[in-house]
């Protein structure tokens, strides 16, 4: 399969022309796309992911768009498979209905809704909801789930028509796909259209003052074009006629920011926890690019280091592979020197076993293969899971195996302990 790419010449959020490469990488294949053969997956093509930064607003951002059709046609993931996915989602619901109070029976929407696992608490609570996903097996599946969700991408006219057929939002929600928009004005123009006069726009995504602190550079592909700060999003909100009035850190996939904005007109005031967040963003340069270009030599330096390991692995005939095949997969082998490296890939997913990656044509094998094949090193791909995947195979550590986990910190997981990278 070979997508259709574009490359944008602004930027995603104020549209300045004067973005600037900061952070060069690997070409990737796409993600979550697995194939029937070595043949066809080693063919596959490989697409752009370098970050760019706006010197106008200082939003970072990737400015090659993959076409919508090639990324989330026959796309797996699901929320609910998540490790500790739908228990945040549930607590993120709870304190949603407990601090905003929306009205009982009011329409809460879900833009980028995957299987349900955010509504699905607030339909048990007694409201409407809708979800909105363009994967449509998944959108499919979730409809039958009793989550009734439109197989589309959010635009204006869809916004116009959901507020004409079911009336306003008292809360719109994009959790994780609010980093996967290109069009970011017509999607903000779209929950502006949305929302009651009194309601809730709540987003949640990676955030990029922990993606440089902790190295998480499997954060970065196909559908990831936006790595948010706040700064940047503010002023975006201002001018789609909203305002952003409550931020948070939470920890899941190790860094995210969960944020609230409201109609401009909108009569609550804006939490403490703005200001403070924006302020720690000055104070760390966020907004610079040479703190972007220290990123990206941090990269390369354990580039060179997990090069030079498993290089010396393979000299001395040493089984290497891969646990996890997770949508950062393809990141981590191309931007780590893994390339032709790694002979197969445990997993349990139903769609990818006995299937071969795109991109390198690696087999996928089942999990309970782990202890049987006994490769000397696992790299732990689906890297947000690492301690619960060490833990469920301490087996394997006791026979002699070793984990690398490469995010948040690199380092080499044996029986008798963890040693950095």
């Amino acid at each position: 399969m070979h997508a259709q790419v574009s490359h944008r010449s602004t930027c995603r959020l104020c549209e300045s022309p004067r973005v600037e490469l900061v952070v060069e990488l690997e070409p990737i294949p796409l993600s979550e796309n697995y194939c029937p053969d070595a043949e066809t997956g080693l063919a596959a093509a490989r697409y752009p992911v370098d970050l760019y930064m706006c010197a106008d607003c200082g939003h970072v951002q990737q400015l090659d768009v993959v076409d919508s059709k090639s990324l989330w046609d026959g796309y797996t993931y699901q929320s609910k498979d998540a490790g500790g996915m739908p228990e945040h989602f549930n607590q993120i619901a709870r304190k949603l209905i407990d601090s905003y109070t929306p009205s009982g029976g009011s329409l809460v929407i879900d833009i980028g809704s995957n299987d349900g696992s955010l509504l699905r608490p607030f339909r048990d609570a007694g409201y409407r909801v809708l979800g909105i996903d363009p994967a449509r097996q998944i959108a499919k599946l979730a409809t039958s789930t009793g989550i009734e969700t439109l197989p589309e991408l959010i635009s204006l006219p869809l916004a116009k028509r959901i507020r004409s057929e079911r009336g306003p939002a008292a809360i719109v929600c994009m959790f994780n796909a609010f980093a996967h928009a290109d069009n970011m004005g017509e999607v903000a123009e779209s929950i502006r259209s949305m929302l009651a006069d009194d309601g809730i726009f709540v987003f949640e995504a990676q955030y990029l003052l922990d993606i440089i602190d902790r190295m998480l550079i499997a954060t970065v592909f196909h559908e990831h074009m936006s790595h948010h700060s706040l700064k940047p999003l503010v002023g975006f909100f201002d001018r789609h006629g909203l305002k952003l009035i409550d931020v948070e850190r939470v920890p899941i996939q190790h860094g995210s920011l969960v944020g609230v904005a409201q109609l401009k007109s909108g009569r609550r005031l804006e939490a403490p926890s703005v200001r403070q967040l924006l302020d720690l963003e000055t104070q760390r340069q966020l907004d610079q690019i040479s703190t972007l270009r220290r990123f990206s030599e941090s990269i390369q330096r354990l580039r060179q280091r997990t090069t030079t390991l498993v290089a010396d692995w393979k000299r001395k005939g040493i089984t290497v592979a891969g646990y996890g095949a997770a949508r950062s997969c393809p990141t981590l082998i191309s931007q780590l020197g893994l390339t032709g490296s790694i002979e197969f890939i445990f997993d349990d997913h139903s769609q990818k076993v006995g299937r071969y990656t795109s991109g390198d044509g690696i087999l996928i094998v089942p999990t309970a293969e782990l202890c049987r094949r006994m490769p000397k090193y696992t790299f732990i791909l689906a890297w947000v899971h690492a301690t619960r995947i060490i833990e469920a195979n301490a087996e394997y550590l006791r026979r002699g195996g070793h984990f690398v986990v490469l995010c948040p910190e690199a380092k080499i997981i044996s029986s008798e302990g963890a040693v950095a990278i």
